[in-house]
């Protein structure tokens, strides 16, 4: 059986800044007849739940990686470490479980894929990938962002 690395608030794991979750029905369909590990990278790193909101400022998540860009909450505090370090985590659970694909939380400063929060804290997203989706892409795990969310 496939095994697929998935966000953990997909699953319905109240693990989201303002401690909600984000399960949908097309979420879980997408992940039908697969094995999966969830796994919720800001908590990985540190960073409780809940905690303040953050965004990529400088860039994306491939950026973050390359250093010329970072993640700040809303109040201007640097979580670039905590990101950086639940990504690396991310990426061992998958390797450990011989994920190959990941499905994540669009727009996440941590798992976007595709588009992501523009750092301005007003819902706007612009082209991107998150933290986590640039370190799985970098290291050969297909991500997409999870659809109906």
């Amino acid at each position: 059986m496939e095994t697929i690395l998935v966000s953990a608030c997909l699953r319905g794991v109240p693990c989201r800044f303002d401690g909600r979750h984000k399960a949908s029905p097309a979420s879980q369909e997408a992940v039908a007849g697969r094995a999966v590990v969830p796994f919720c990278p800001e908590v990985a790193g540190g960073l409780t739940t809940p905690r303040r909101p953050a965004e990529l400022v400088g860039g994306d998540g491939h950026d973050v990686l390359d250093g010329t860009a970072r993640v700040v909450e809303d109040t201007g505090r640097d979580v670039t470490e905590q990101f950086v370090a639940g990504a690396r985590r991310a990426l061992a659970a998958a390797r450990r479980g011989g994920c190959t694909q990941a499905l994540l939380m669009p727009r996440s400063p941590s798992c976007g894929r595709g588009t992501v929060y523009d750092g301005t804290f007003t819902g706007s997203a612009v082209p991107g990938d998150g933290v986590t989706a640039a370190l799985l892409e970098r290291n050969g795990i297909t991500v997409r962002a999870a659809p109906g969310v």
